[in-house]
């Protein structure tokens, strides 16, 4: 015969699941969100599946990734800058000096990754810390060229080439920066200046422009119109041609003989943020070399700490962009980013019309 519990212990279990359920009450809401804005696809899903793990586990919690172009992240936290719906953001290296020069950044503190990342992956008073490095250059539909006996590109001005009438594809200067980095070379090639555009503004009509099959907003649709036979030629970085690459699509990049254009992905902890202390770790773990040389391996991210373990493809790939950065141009961002609203609007109004 089994006897009832007692009244006393009766209580004690109450008392235990009670605890039991606040305990786990507690671990719940001690799991904090940070919100991250960065370019989706390829990107996203290097960090959110290689590297965030580990840091959401350090830390208890989640990081959850914003997509959407520089351009679409500046405007949100622009939108939100005095109560942040996002903590740390990722952007193209010229529209992060825009969001510096907008206090929409606070200053990343000492760390050991920070000192570790090379020097010009440090941005004016460590206000935003450089990701990854990359470059625009060229790339090409490797299939098309291949069928139809075409020598690789190898300046900025194949781009005019007749032969490639109705086959190029262009990203929009007003909101991609493969494409504003494209003019802006053509625009030197014309004896422009990044203060100076009208020779590149003149000569678009009768050079590149009639060679344009599409000026598309960003570089989404590129897989798409290669294979579908669409696009010949387009600007791109090496990191976006691996990317494509690893998915099947012929494609090829090429080091234009006048340079490619820096374009290094900074990253910045968004001022006056709900969670200042953890944005900060996250900002300095995203520097460390376990995160970036698992963003490099499983998603073509150029590492810019030296210390960051580089095995298989990843060799080749900081290898060639070591080799490419020799001539690479850097623009003069205070320049043009005070010029491009209007260079925005004449390129909408006279380009893309």
């Amino acid at each position: 015969m089994t006897r009832s519990p007692s009244p006393l212990r009766h209580a004690l279990l109450g008392a235990v699941a009670a605890a039991a359920l606040l305990a786990a009450g507690a671990a719940s809401a001690q799991t904090k969100t940070l919100y991250i804005g960065m370019n989706g696809g390829t990107m996203e899903k290097a960090y959110t599946q290689y590297a965030f793990p580990a840091f959401e586990r350090a830390n208890n919690v989640k990081v959850v990734v914003v997509p959407g172009t520089s351009s679409d992240i500046l405007a949100k936290a622009q939108a939100n800058k005095d109560k942040p719906q996002m903590h740390v953001m990722f952007l193209d290296d010229g529209v992060m000096v825009r969001a510096i020069g907008m206090g929409l950044c606070e200053k990343q503190r000492p760390s050991a990754a920070l000192n570790e990342i090379y020097p010009a992956a440090r941005f004016k008073g460590d206000m935003a810390s450089g990701v990854s490095l990359g470059m625009t250059g060229l790339a090409y539909n490797k299939k098309m060229f291949t069928e139809k006996g075409w020598a690789p590109p190898t300046s900025w001005m194949d781009l005019a080439d007749p032969k490639f009438k109705g086959k190029v594809v262009f990203q929009s200067v007003s909101s991609s920066s493969f494409g504003l980095h494209g003019f802006l070379m053509f625009n030197r090639i014309q004896g422009g200046t990044d203060k100076n555009v009208e020779p590149g503004f003149n000569a678009w009509a009768k050079t590149i422009g009639p060679n344009v099959l599409e000026y598309i907003p960003s570089s989404a649709k590129i897989s798409e119109m290669v294979q579908t036979g669409e696009a010949a030629l387009f600007p791109l970085t090496p990191t976006s041609v691996a990317a494509l690459k690893a998915k099947g699509i012929p494609v090829e990049y090429a080091q234009p003989k006048e340079g490619s254009v820096v374009l290094m992905v900074g990253q910045c902890v968004i001022a006056k943020n709900s969670e200042p202390e953890l944005s900060q770790k996250l900002a300095e773990f995203i520097l460390s070399p376990l995160a970036q040389a698992n963003v490099l391996q499983f998603g073509s991210q150029i590492p810019t700490n030296p210390k960051a373990p580089v095995v298989g493809e990843g060799v080749a790939q900081v290898a060639d962009i070591s080799k490419w950065m020799k001539n690479a141009v850097t623009l003069d961002w205070d320049a043009v980013n005070a010029n491009r609203p209007a260079w925005n609007a004449r390129w909408n109004k006279t380009i893309e019309r």
